[in-house]
């Protein structure tokens, strides 16, 4: 009753301050498609920073929630957006775009590390293939892998519907390509898939459809898992071949649930967090299995949960100094209230593990990131980091 009266109270301070607003059609790319999809030169219209050296792969398209959404809940009618600074204070344009975060999110990071533009998003883009070319973030704030997760919040992209739009993007490709070069571009992309928490905050802990009483943990554990990997299979199937699936974060640390459950100095929620390292566990075996059973498929597993412990355990090594309180909220931790307005946030979010109730800051994705393309500061990629799967296609 406590966290469904707080989401409540949530929806009514902020329902009229997320309403959707007009947004301007993204401007065409100056470039256009050649027949070498490999040399078409990238534009780079949401930063100033451009990679400096050619792709590595011909395209980035990434799947999820608020992790890595970078816009589409902007065109939704929903509570879960982040289309208001101080959203997007440090980002490159210093103005939100829809990212859950003051600055990057993990795509952005390695987006570059692949030589790629930051990839736009599905809803933002007016359907051309010089759009969609390089990649596209299909990401929604409040998605699950149960359909209706999130759903109290409105609008949003579940996991399947975002499989049935990269359908839809393969079929571009198709008609523009043609089948083979079609064929080509799916197999080498990358495909970022970063999703499950949702299950959690608005399905299982708030338990939903006496899903509880019908479901022990490790039971909806298994049905989740069970769900990705098919959903993993449909795009195997329609060729796709390299993939990150990203596990699930400790959120049992984070600022909403020290608040809610009270914790005295900080601890974690012991019970949420055994949650998720039970899913991650079981997630990381389950696609292990699976590309193995698949010929040619490059399948990794980046246990967030295990990357964000070492952050939050070693926190003075990192460079920083607040753990628990989130930098933009209201109440203790500041995990109360939803962040919503400019002077609800810190003044300096780099010493800050947490940005708001629930997502990191922009120097956490950097680390998370740097840890998916090459372990650099702790190994939580199975059976091996982003660079070490590339180079070994490559050889």
């Amino acid at each position: 009753m406590l966290i469904n009266s707080a989401i409540f109270l949530h929806c009514i301070l902020i329902s009229t301050m997320f309403q959707p607003k007009a947004h301007k059609q993204p401007q065409e790319l100056d470039d256009h498609f050649s027949d070498s999809i490999a040399k078409a030169a990238p534009s780079f219209p949401q930063s100033s920073v451009s990679p400096l050296f050619p792709p590595l792969v011909p395209a980035f398209f990434i799947i999820g929630d608020s992790s890595v959404d970078c816009g589409n809940n902007n065109f939704l009618g929903t509570l879960a957006r982040a289309d208001r600074l101080p959203y997007g204070r440090d980002f490159d344009t210093h103005q939100p775009t829809g990212r859950f975060c003051n600055g990057r999110i993990p795509v952005d990071y390695l987006a570059l590390r692949l030589g790629l533009p930051f990839v736009p998003s599905y809803l933002g883009q007016s359907g051309m293939i010089e759009d969609v070319i390089r990649g596209v973030n299909y990401a929604s704030a409040g998605a699950g892998i149960i359909f209706s997760s999130g759903s109290e919040l409105g609008q949003h992209i579940s996991f399947t519907q975002q499989i049935e739009q990269v359908t839809d993007t393969f079929q571009q490709f198709i008609l523009s390509l043609g089948e083979a070069a079609a064929n080509d571009l799916i197999s080498n992309s990358l495909f970022y898939i970063s999703i499950g928490i949702n299950d959690y905050i608005h399905y299982y802990l708030l338990n939903m459809s006496n899903v509880q009483n019908l479901y022990l943990p490790w039971n909806f554990n298994q049905f989740l898992a069970t769900t990705v990997k098919q959903e993993i299979m449909n795009l195997y199937n329609a060729n796709v071949r390299k993939v990150v699936v990203m596990g699930l974060a400790p959120i049992g640390c984070a600022p909403y649930y020290l608040w809610l459950y009270g914790s005295k100095n900080g601890e974690c929620v012991k019970e949420i967090n055994d949650m998720i390292m039970e899913f991650n566990f079981l997630m990381r075996y389950t696609l292990k299995e699976l590309g193995e059973e698949l010929p040619d498929a490059n399948i990794i597993f980046c246990d967030v949960f295990q990357g964000s412990m070492d952050i939050l355990k070693n926190y003075k090594s990192y460079g920083f100094n607040v753990t628990a309180e989130a930098c933009c909220g209201l109440g203790r931790y500041r995990g109360w209230i939803i962040c919503f307005s400019p002077e609800m946030a810190c003044s300096n979010a780099s010493n800050h593990i947490w940005w708001d109730q629930f997502h990191p800051t922009d120097a956490v994705n950097a680390i998370l990131a740097d840890n998916v393309w090459s372990s650099l500061h702790t190994e939580m990629c199975y059976p091996s980091n982003l660079q070490e799967m590339l180079a070994a296609k490559a050889r």
